[in-house]
């Protein structure tokens, strides 16, 4: 989403701007940085500067460069071993205090937004510093998964720079800790969420994650809305550079041949029967012990699972296990591939996605572009994606019984060919690009800021005439 919608909105006509972490992997894939900044420190905070670059195709992003925190081995929030680290509220702090700052306006940089769009817990006490500093502007957070929240402990308010009288139900405090995602949702002016169902799950005591009184609240007041993520452009299996054997809804014969092909990568035996895939992380919320008990009757029907992923170690042996008994019909590369994700959903006639949760999800549409039908828990953005019987099939309640009755219909399906092709073709044609999210977007920053986009005449995605003078909206994504 930083990286597609910023693009969907640029074309749109708003001026956003990217900030986030020099993380090593920035630094990797980077060709040009000019240090444009220098921003103190802030109780335990340490100072930083701010570098510019910009995407491939244009786009600014400022990079906060504190090589103490952000250069290290690992991902972006945990050790190489898979802890998180120790000053992970230092380190996300350092990036909501320098996104306040740059909102506030800094000496380098020509530039100031009319609004700050933040994503998650690791940027969500961005509204928080706004407004225990004074500064009066309209704030958006997004969530993307309400169950990872950044908590950590109260002896922290003053090495983060909290104010104590912050530290209460309406502010901060969480069960006697700190959470940024609270911050966010106190204090921003508006939430959203990467599907409309998920919305309204996250307001109940099931999957509000224990902040669904505040969810609730914020929904009673009009604040809370769902807007579904788009797919990215490179995801057409008529153009895909990944797959050795293109097709399209309207020529499927290339599809069988990835499907061969996927079968020799994985050591899977030669078959008629369908094949049913997995690209996921490997974690408790995706629903995988379900996957693991139903395998041995998808193999007795004469199915074969293709699984690609990486995570919890103990899901991954749990799974590693299962190819172990059902040798030549169960798949598994433990990691991950960009090009066998793609390859992988190419060949799959069905996909297993029985989630427990899931805001959005973007591998349900990237299934269906690729004729993959999607098996799902009807949750989230899969119950918001997948038609039931059209695109894919959806079960309601989460149990063995469920599941398996959905993949006795896909086994049902794909014994017509006929029936299979036309669902297929259908999953294919539907849209799911960034157009709409992001016209949902321009409406919700028009609506907090008071400011109207203006287009250009000439631009087609110009839509309204303006009856008084109003200048362009920008806006920073953190």
């Amino acid at each position: 989403m930083s990286a597609a919608l910023p693009r969907a909105l640029k074309q749109r006509g708003i001026d956003v701007r990217i900030l986030m972490p020099a993380y090593q992997g920035v630094f990797d894939k980077i060709s040009s940085l000019s240090v444009v900044a220098s921003l103190p420190g802030h109780a335990a905070i340490e100072p930083c500067l701010i570098g510019e670059s910009q995407t491939h195709d244009g786009i600014p992003v400022y990079l906060v460069l504190a090589p103490s925190l952000y250069q290290r081995q690992g991902t972006p929030y945990t050790t190489p071993e898979g802890y998180d680290w120790g000053d992970n509220d230092l380190r996300f702090a350092r990036l909501c205090l320098a996104a306040t700052e740059i909102a506030r306006g800094i000496e380098g940089l020509d530039w100031k937004p009319d609004l700050v769009h933040v994503n998650d817990w690791t940027s969500a006490l961005t509204p928080g510093y706004m407004q225990w500093t004074g500064l009066e502007m309209p704030s958006i957070l997004t969530i993307h998964n309400l169950a990872h929240q950044g908590v950590f402990p109260a002896d922290r308010l003053d090495a983060l720079g909290i104010p104590h009288d912050a530290y209460r139900t309406d502010g901060v405090e969480f069960h006697g800790y700190i959470s940024f995602m609270k911050a966010g949702l106190i204090y921003a002016d508006r939430v959203t969420t990467v599907s409309a169902t998920y919305a309204d799950e996250i307001t109940s005591d099931h999957l509000g994650s224990g902040l669904h009184g505040v969810t609730r609240g914020l929904a009673a007041e009009g604040r809370l809305s769902g807007i579904v993520n788009g797919l990215e452009e490179g995801w057409d299996p008529s153009s895909d550079k990944h797959l050795p054997f293109p097709f399209s809804a309207e020529n499927l014969k290339g599809k069988r041949a990835n499907t061969d092909f996927i079968r020799t990568s994985l050591c899977l035996s030669a078959s008629d029967g369908p094949l049913f895939g997995v690209v996921s992380r490997l974690v408790h919320q995706k629903g995988l012990d379900l996957v693991a008990e139903i395998a041995g009757h998808i193999v007795e029907q004469g199915g074969q699972i293709a699984i690609l992923g990486t995570g919890d170690p103990g899901v991954e042996r749990m799974l590693l296990d299962l190819t172990r008994r059902h040798r030549g019909s169960i798949g598994l590369i433990a990691g991950f591939s960009d090009t066998m994700a793609h390859r992988l959903v190419a060949a799959s006639d069905f996909f297993l996605m029985p989630s427990r949760f899931e805001p959005c999800g973007l591998t349900q549409m990237q299934a269906q572009r690729y004729g993959a039908l999607p098996v799902a828990h009807a949750t989230g953005g899969l119950a918001d994606t997948i038609e039931d019987g059209e695109t894919g099939f959806l079960f309601k309640d989460f149990s063995y019984d469920n599941f398996l009755g959905a993949c006795n219909r896909a086994f049902e399906t794909f014994a017509d060919k006929g029936r299979l092709d036309a669902m297929r073709r259908t999953a294919m044609r539907k849209v799911f690009d960034w157009d709409e999210p992001a016209a949902a977007y321009e409406r919700l920053y028009e609506e907090v800021t008071g400011i109207a986009v203006v287009r250009p005449v000439s631009l087609p995605l110009a839509r309204k005439t303006l009856a008084a003078p109003a200048r362009e909206a920008r806006a920073s994504a953190a």
